[in-house]
């Protein structure tokens, strides 16, 4: 066992978080508990995440994790963030089970994030 808690791709992560920042305008979603605060901001057009942004306090696997979601869902369609699954980012960032709370609390942002954007869309639709 490795003495590093942090595995190769959290450091890539985040050493090198290319979607840290705000989408100026975007929906937001935002979420703070256990110590932890993340927020996600996105630009949607026509039914697709074509900016996603993060902005997150807490530990190296918080940050990276918000990192991967940026990347797996921009330029995807919205009603995709449904699918976003703990159990395989836990996995792929080797997210320690004691952690598993923190990631939780993505789980809930990127759900409160899906809602302000199908709230924007019901808005521009009325």
């Amino acid at each position: 066992m490795s003495a590093d808690p942090y595995n190769s791709v959290v450091r890539m992560f985040f050493a090198d978080p290319r979607h840290c920042g705000d989408v100026e305008g975007g929906a937001v979603g935002y979420f703070e508990d256990q110590g932890l605060r993340i927020r996600l901001s996105a630009e949607v057009r026509e039914r697709t995440i074509t900016r996603l942004r993060f902005r997150a306090w807490g530990c190296p696997h918080i940050i990276a994790a918000a990192e991967a979601v940026c990347r797996q869902f921009e330029g995807r369609p919205v009603q995709e963030l449904e699918q976003f699954e703990t159990g395989q980012i836990m996995q792929d960032l080797a997210v320690p089970v004691e952690k598993t709370g923190r990631i939780l609390v993505l789980e809930d942002t990127v759900r409160s994030l899906g809602q302000a954007i199908q709230d924007r869309l019901t808005t521009t639709q009325e």
